[in-house]
């Protein structure tokens, strides 16, 4: 793989290559990790990286990549910016032939993310969006649970996702991570609904299958003169008829990433935390509540596709956005070669999860501000 950004001072890459190195598939092979050529070169340096395959932009990378020979040059491209510098570079690589690993939200609007869907189903190519939380074995595992019947209809859905870091004006305490994310130019329309609210919203459609379809909406701004939200709220509708009530904040100070999914229906009810991402509670009305591990009695065989340690032995955030680099990669590697992929592998948030999150993101916002409320989606 080549990556875009992920240089001195960035969060998310260096968690990006850990990901993609856990499983020895993935090799490294270039990248242009800044917008200043010593920064690039020092990072690339760091790992190893031939000074020629270290540019100096990523529109360098991706023309001298492209004309290297199929056997050398990059497979895939990982961009880790900031959000608005997520199109550009993606829709680049795709128009070059290149596969993409993206962070989340995907784009800084819904028409972005329709060209970016448009290209990868004209070049038939792969794009992977990084919502992490859908790489746990127990969310799996909830999923497989819906798809199987053994929660019924599902009927409620509540979804948690409360952080405490922004409680304080860090944007303006030298805090890049706070900056880019308060910058609209940076972040696009929405602050915590984009940072936190996707993860939320994605994982309610991951795990249940179904779609949100309408949204009425309380958006917030605590903190005097930030320019984004930090705080939020959603009532939520399914295509099936269920409701939701979707929640987050990142002004709730003293929590850390108290992730939060419970799922309700007519013959069980689920519930998933982040602070123990290995347990998945199972509820019925006839029976004593069930604690589910990964890898323990009772789990399926999607559990076991991904995880890498026998059971008790405690999984987290680097093995599930592994399980995103992986599955991606089995599934590039056997386009590449000509053969079908294997279900578990396709089994990673893509393209039309991107273009779901920014439909949400707009309407959601919409919402905040219209006295109507109820927003279709």
């Amino acid at each position: 793989m080549g990556m875009i950004g992920g240089g001195p001072g960035a969060f998310i890459g260096e968690v990006h290559r850990m990901a993609a190195n856990l499983d020895g598939i993935i090799e490294l092979v270039c990248g242009s990790f800044s917008s200043k050529m010593e920064k690039s070169l020092q990072t690339g340096e760091a790992l190893f990286l031939p000074k020629d395959r270290i540019y100096a932009t990523y529109q360098e990378m991706i023309e001298k990549e492209n004309q290297l020979p199929k056997g050398e040059r990059m497979d895939f491209v990982s961009i880790v910016t900031p959000n608005h510098l997520h199109f550009e570079p993606a829709k680049l690589a795709l128009e070059n032939g290149f596969h993409v690993i993206l962070d989340k939200p995907m784009t800084l609007s819904l028409e972005e993310a329709e060209i970016l869907k448009k290209l990868v189903n004209d070049n038939n190519l792969q794009l992977c969006l990084t919502h992490t939380y859908t790489g746990y074995p127990m969310i799996k595992e909830a999923k497989h649970m819906v798809n199987s019947g053994e929660l019924g209809e599902v009927k409620k859905v509540y979804v948690e996702y409360p952080q405490g870091w922004l409680s304080t004006p860090e944007e303006n305490n030298g805090n890049k991570q706070a900056e880019w994310r308060s910058d609209p130019a940076k972040s696009g329309i929405a602050g915590s609904m984009g940072d936190v609210g996707t993860h939320a919203a994605n994982l309610i459609e991951y795990i249940s299958g179904l779609k949100i379809t309408k949204v009425c909406a309380d958006i917030n701004t605590i903190v005097p003169n930030r320019a984004l939200d930090d705080d939020g709220a959603a009532l939520l509708k399914l295509n099936n008829g269920a409701s939701g009530v979707l929640f987050v904040s990142q002004v709730a100070t003293g929590e850390e990433n108290c992730l939060k999914i419970r799922l309700y229906g007519d013959k069980a009810g689920i519930e998933w935390k982040h602070d123990d991402a290995n347990s998945l509670i199972v509820k019925k009305n006839e029976e004593p509540t069930k604690i589910l591990r990964t890898g323990g009695p009772g789990t399926s065989s999607i559990v076991a596709h991904n995880q890498r340690i026998p059971a008790g032995h405690p999984e987290g955030f680097i093995e599930a956005f592994a399980n995103l680099y992986r599955n991606f990669a089995l599934t590039v590697d056997a386009q590449i070669n000509g053969q079908q992929p294997k279900e578990e592998w396709l089994d990673f948030t893509n393209v039309e999860d991107g273009v779901r999150g920014m439909l949400f993101l707009e309407k959601v916002i919409a919402s905040g501000k219209s006295e109507q409320k109820w927003i279709s989606l």
